[in-house]
């Protein structure tokens, strides 16, 4: 059966045109090198995409991911699949790769709540739960706050305050998985069907919340520095595991810093007050600086916009505007190999001229 892999009547309509081919579906569950395991009607199969799709394929977005529903071929005698089409996506978590390209790296696709997990401890950094939840809001999935570790902190509603100026809209939630406490108030995203995904740096206790929804130890867990409250990376790889409750979860690699990726419309709901107060500016293109009737600068001065959540917006607006330019460089390169490789050789050319 694939309801209780998030199967719907939804999915069912976008495979017919599948289905008369004689595909079967079948969603990813764990992404390997160059192969998937993939959960279909029939149980487990290792899948691989054809010579065809891996030709047609340009970007990182064009292969398969954790979340992904595809178009099968299956050798069941085998334990095998050939993969021949991806079901339109319905969200995508991306971020960039580390280091100096830019790469797209596909966290989660078809999710329905991203889960971003900060520790009530030293650690805790509004600066870094505003960068996560520019590509949360743009996945096209719900994001949630999770103030994981309650049971450390002498008073967490002060958390939850600062947490919910820097968040409006989005629901934040303080647990613990060692006492219970708020874990009740996670039962809405825990549905039968649904998917979510956890996002937030190492340390911040997304194994144990891992473990404590899935009533198992599936996850590994490690101890944190006790100087900076910071932990080492436990999990290394995407799989989506099944919840008790019947819900399922993609767990991702913890990470110090997440990479973004293209996010115009996340920065837009992430700082949806500051940009809303730059619409209110006297000029359209004011730059926040000098020019008289600027909304925003007025708000600095008043105290009614924190100067450092403005900061941190500036940064990441310049952020994602150099991430943009690379990719549109990057784009323009493929295009100009794309046009040259289409174009005949002079040596063929000329072959085809003395052949005739």
């Amino acid at each position: 059966m694939l309801i209780p892999w998030g199967w719907s009547l939804k999915w069912a309509e976008a495979f017919e045109p599948y289905a008369a081919l004689g595909y079967v579906p079948g969603r990813v569950t764990a992404e390997h090198k160059q192969l998937y395991t993939v959960q279909t009607e029939r149980g487990e199969l290792l899948a691989e995409v054809t010579g065809k799709f891996r030709f047609a394929a340009s970007e990182r977005q064009d292969y398969p991911a954790v979340g992904d529903w595809l178009a099968l071929a299956p050798r069941y005698e085998e334990g095998r699949a050939t993969i021949h089409a991806i079901l339109p996506r319905r969200s995508k978590f991306s971020r960039k790769n580390a280091g100096f390209t830019t790469d797209e790296q596909i966290a989660a696709v078809n999710v329905d709540t991203v889960l971003l997990v900060a520790a009530l401890n030293h650690d805790f950094n509004l600066r870094r739960l505003e960068r996560y939840l520019i590509p949360a809001w743009e996945s096209g999935a719900q994001p949630v706050i999770v103030l994981s570790k309650a049971d450390l902190c002498p008073d967490p509603s002060l958390y939850l305050a600062e947490t919910e100026g820097v968040a409006p809209g989005v629901p934040v939630h303080a647990v613990s998985v060692v006492t219970g406490v708020g874990m009740d108030q996670l039962a809405p995203y825990l549905g039968a069907g649904q998917t979510l995904t956890l996002l937030g740096s190492s340390g911040a206790g997304k194994s144990s919340l891992t473990n404590y929804l899935a009533g198992s130890d599936i996850m590994a867990t490690q101890a944190i520095r006790e100087d900076d409250s910071r932990g080492r990376h436990t999990t290394t790889h995407r799989e989506l595991i099944q919840l008790e409750g019947g819900a399922m979860m993609i767990d991702t690699p913890g990470m110090r810093e997440l990479q973004l990726w293209a996010a115009e419309d996340g920065l837009g709901e992430a700082f949806a007050d500051v940009e809303e107060l730059a619409e209110a500016c006297r000029f359209g293109d004011c730059t926040h600086r000098k020019e008289p009737g600027c909304a925003v600068r007025a708000a600095l001065q008043a105290g009614t916009l924190d100067e450092s959540r403005y900061e941190n917006y500036r940064k990441l607006q310049a952020e994602l505007a150099f991430v943009a330019r690379k990719e549109q460089q990057k784009q323009r390169i493929l295009e100009k190999g794309t046009r040259k490789n289409a174009q005949p050789s002079r040596s063929n050319v000329r072959s085809t001229q003395a052949d005739d």
